[in-house]
C-alpha cells in the first residue's frame, strides 16, 4: 500500500522548475517521485495555485493568463451592467408595487 507523502512547498517549486528544464518524466525519475505527482504540481503552477516565483512563466503561459484576464474583465463588465439593469428594474417594481398599494388603499377608503 502506498503512503501519502507530504512535500514542502519549496520542494514542489524546485521540482516544477527542474521539470521545465529536463522534462517531467526525467525530473520525476531523478527526484524519485511519482510522475503523476509532478504533473499535478505542474498543472497547479500553470493555473496559479502553486507560486513558482516571478519570471518563471513561459511566454505561452503568460499569454494564456493575459487572455484569460482580458476575458474575465469583459465578463465582469457584462455582469456589472446586468447587475445595474436588475437593480434599476427592482427599484421600478418596488415603486410600482408601492403605487398600486396606495391606489388600493385609496379605493378601499372611498368605497367605505
Amino acid at each position: 500500500m502506498s503512503e501519502n507523502k507530504q512535500y514542502e512547498n519549496e520542494y514542489k517549486v524546485q521540482a516544477v522548475k527542474l521539470a521545465k528544464k529536463i522534462g517531467a518524466v526525467n525530473a520525476a525519475n531523478e527526484l524519485q517521485i511519482p510522475v503523476n505527482t509532478l504533473y499535478g504540481w505542474i498543472r497547479k503552477a500553470k493555473i496559479g495555485s502553486l507560486d513558482i516565483g516571478c519570471g518563471e512563466r513561459s511566454p505561452e503561459e503568460s499569454l494564456n493568463i493575459a487572455e484569460e484576464n482580458q476575458q474575465l474583465r469583459k465578463r465582469i463588465k457584462a455582469l456589472e451592467k446586468e447587475n445595474k439593469r436588475l437593480s434599476e428594474m427592482n427599484e421600478f417594481l418596488e415603486d410600482a408595487a408601492a403605487f398600486f398599494a396606495a391606489c388600493r388603499q385609496k379605493s378601499g377608503k372611498s368605497s367605505d
